[in-house]
């Protein structure tokens, strides 16, 4: 099963601190490989398009931003750069190619 999801967190995706699936977003389960990636892709656009900051970690993992954005953190103390990432986990584990 390929699943596409996206976080939004203050860290980059590809961390995958514990308990990161606490800041899912939304998640789309698909049976085929293509159709995962097809969905990937329109996702991609759609984030190129919104966010002005961007970084790629092989096929798994897509991240987005904007500078702006950012969120207090009490226990640290500081403002926190908000991210928006995007991964791809087929059978739980990290698309890491075709």
């Amino acid at each position: 099963m390929h699943d596409i999801i996206y976080i939004r967190a203050n860290f980059e995706p590809w961390w995958m601190f514990e308990g990161w699936q606490d800041q899912i977003i939304s998640q789309q389960q698909f049976t085929l490989a293509e159709n995962a990636r097809n969905y990937l892709e329109e996702l991609k656009k759609e984030f190129s398009q919104r966010f002005a900051e961007n970084e790629q970690r092989e096929i798994a993992f897509s991240c987005y931003w904007n500078e702006e954005e950012v969120e207090y953190c009490e226990s640290c103390e500081e403002d926190l750069q908000i991210f928006h990432g995007l991964i791809w986990l087929f059978n739980g584990n990290p698309q890491t190619s075709f």
